[in-house]
């Protein structure tokens, strides 16, 4: 009798099960988790690099989309049935209650940043393509060790059909927020 691979005996969570594995307290809000095709999944911590470019690009979205959309870091965002990711940053359609009664979804989104150093692998081949599917417009993957900015468009059946790398002083402008235009330059640093 031969033994099932133990890859045949995974389970699959929704997000409705993920969720409620939080409110009984199975992880604590300090647990750094996210469910990605329904496999709950740990996250890398976060070193000084990823942390000074989330606040340099924190500092810039803030500023320069006030009453435009809401920015949202590295807080979930809901993709059913089974993925409930925590990208970097979320820029979503502003709301009174800022996302206080749920989060938000592929509709509510403009953009998706992943800042990656580590995790680029990650993010290339699970995240992305999780986007995608759910139909996020628009993903910015910022890759700290090669230096670039890899901007996804325009899903279509599971997948961005267009897809480019920016480095350098090029300017980078969403889709959906034309008033945002930061440089590759500006999201690194020096």
């Amino acid at each position: 009798m031969s033994a099932e691979p133990l890859l045949d005996q995974r389970w699959r969570f929704t997000v409705e099960e993920y969720e409620r594995m939080g409110q009984v307290g199975i992880f604590d809000e300090d647990d750094r988790v996210e469910l990605l095709d329904g496999e709950i999944v740990a996250m890398s911590p976060i070193g000084p690099m990823h942390a000074s470019t989330v606040n340099r690009v924190n500092q810039f979205l803030v500023q320069r989309l006030a009453g435009l959309a809401t920015v949202i870091v590295q807080n979930p965002m809901r993709l059913q049935p089974r993925s409930e990711p925590q990208p970097d940053f979320i820029l979503a359609r502003a709301r009174r209650d800022f996302y206080a009664g749920a989060h938000p979804t592929a509709e509510d989104v403009f953009l998706v940043v992943e800042v990656a150093d580590s995790t680029l692998r990650k993010d290339q081949m699970v995240k992305v393509p999780i986007y995608a599917r759910q139909g996020v417009v628009e993903v910015w993957l910022v890759d700290l060790t090669g230096r670039s900015v890899t901007v996804y468009t325009d899903p279509v059946d599971g997948s961005y059909r267009q897809v480019r790398t920016i480095r350098g002083d090029e300017p980078i402008t969403p889709h959906s927020l034309p008033e945002l235009s930061l440089t590759v330059s500006e999201i690194l640093g020096e």
